[in-house]
């Protein structure tokens, strides 16, 4: 058997658009034909069981952990596959919150190769990618584990994406949705929307997290085409935030058929909102058979956790991390900094993709007045330190450059005091980083990631 960090370099062997960039040419060649045909070899994994499908451009990781929590708390066996991962390929892969075991990971590519290679020997629809064989892989441990209900995330747009070969699916979630890899989704928020509106069938039903107005007409335009049930947070759900530390948050979330009393430790405003979002999705499943008490849902959505979204990572100086990778994003970090901290000073650690609009994201930060420390991410599609910099600049803040994360973060905290506040942001690569260095996790070995 071979090891783990064999398995990785032969996962990432394949076309890896998380660490180079998909370009027009390339996703032309997006086909679920051959992802059919993989799961087709390997016994269609992907059904057999519950599912619940989503996509957005922001909170869907979040809504989903949300959503599998309140699963698993009311005694389902539930699958979690999210993307991207922080420190280990592992983590996407969860049951019951477990990630797969390095063991099952390694064995599960390996029984895969045959397939793998009979589908790319005939070439009749491209090569296979990455994604679309961790994707694979995440259905064979679901269907191993007994899994009754899978919580799956989308990893680019929705109409073609590799997950998307969930044809019997119970509901679809769709979270926010903003300006995001537009030169393969379309350059404004409806067009994007459309092809996300693409995971809908008919026969299942659909909740959805607050929209802007040109997205919610698309997807309401979807679900009508296909006699799809829509529910949607800002028509049907009520928050009321309450007391917040730097622990977690209190609201109380009414929706149509129940009143809760939540303790979230997650922060943000942001966070709510996925959590009612999360709430409502699953007490759509009741048609499925799901039934889940106030209570559950409230111990459930205590527990729940999501590394690396406004987590509070040292106290003395303050060090938080969160993966805001666009304007949007950015404008609730920046909401919720002002919401939950107090700082003499604020240094901002940033990196984004180079596909991402910089300035955008910088603005937002303006009325902030941090000190930036402008890095890039140890990965190809990271934008130059010198771009994000300059992109800084063109808004009016000062920023200086460091070479990697790990420089950053140790600049920042040479020079924080107590008052102080460090935000290490943008793509959740840079937070990966900045993370693993402060906390002192070992990753997965760098070297196989290209």
């Amino acid at each position: 058997m071979i090891g783990y960090r064999e398995a990785l370099r032969y996962l990432y062997s394949f076309a890896n658009y998380e660490f180079t960039p998909l370009d027009r040419a390339s996703a032309a060649q997006l086909d679920l034909r051959r992802m059919r045909a993989l799961l087709a070899r390997l016994g269609d994994p992907q059904r057999g069981r519950h599912t619940v499908h989503l996509t957005g451009s922001k909170g869907k990781g979040s809504t989903a952990a949300m959503i599998a929590a309140i699963l698993q708390r009311a005694g389902y066996r539930t699958g979690l596959y999210t993307s991207p991962h922080l420190h280990h390929e592992t983590e996407r892969v969860r049951v019951d919150g477990e990630p797969i075991p390095e063991r099952e990971f390694i064995r599960l590519l390996e029984e895969m190769r045959p397939a793998v290679e009979a589908v790319n020997a005939l070439g009749e629809y491209g090569r296979l990618t990455t994604f679309e064989l961790r994707t694979a892989l995440a259905f064979l441990w679901f269907r191993e584990q007994g899994v009754e209900w899978q919580v799956v995330e989308v990893g680019l747009g929705g109409r073609l994406d590799a997950t998307n070969v969930l044809d019997e699916k119970d509901l679809c979630v769709f979270t926010p949705v903003s300006l995001e890899h537009t030169q393969i989704l379309g350059s404004t928020v409806a067009q994007i929307a459309r092809d996300k509106s693409g995971i809908l069938r008919r026969g299942t039903r659909a909740v959805m997290g607050l929209q802007r107005e040109s997205a919610a007409e698309v997807f309401r335009a979807a679900c009508a085409a296909l006699d799809v049930p829509l529910e949607e947070v800002a028509q049907v759900c009520r928050m009321a935030p309450g007391r917040a530390d730097l622990d977690g948050q209190e609201a109380r979330l009414r929706t149509p058929r129940a009143d809760y009393r939540l303790r979230l430790p997650l922060l943000g405003r942001h966070q709510l909102e996925n959590a009612a979002t999360a709430v409502l999705a699953v007490e759509n499943l009741r048609e499925a058979g799901v039934t889940v008490d106030p209570a559950a849902v409230q111990a459930a959505l205590a527990e729940v956790r999501w590394p690396g979204r406004l987590e509070v990572l040292k106290q003395r100086p303050l060090v938080v991390v969160d993966g805001a990778h666009n304007g949007d994003s950015a404008r609730r970090l920046a909401e919720a900094l002002r919401a939950h901290f107090d700082w003499r000073r604020l240094i901002l650690i940033a990196g984004l993709n180079a596909d991402k609009d910089i300035t955008a994201f910088a603005r937002e930060f303006v009325p902030l007045r941090p000190e930036v420390i402008a890095t890039r991410a140890a990965l190809r599609r990271a934008a130059p330190a010198a771009q994000v910099a300059a992109a800084f600049e063109t808004v009016g803040i000062p920023a200086r450059q460091a070479p990697t994360v790990a420089q950053a973060v140790d600049d920042a905290l040479l020079e924080a005091g107590a008052g102080d506040l460090i935000c290490a942001t943008g793509s959740l690569y840079v937070v990966a980083e900045a993370r693993a260095w402060v906390l002192g996790v070992v990753p997965d070995p760098v070297e196989t990631l290209h």
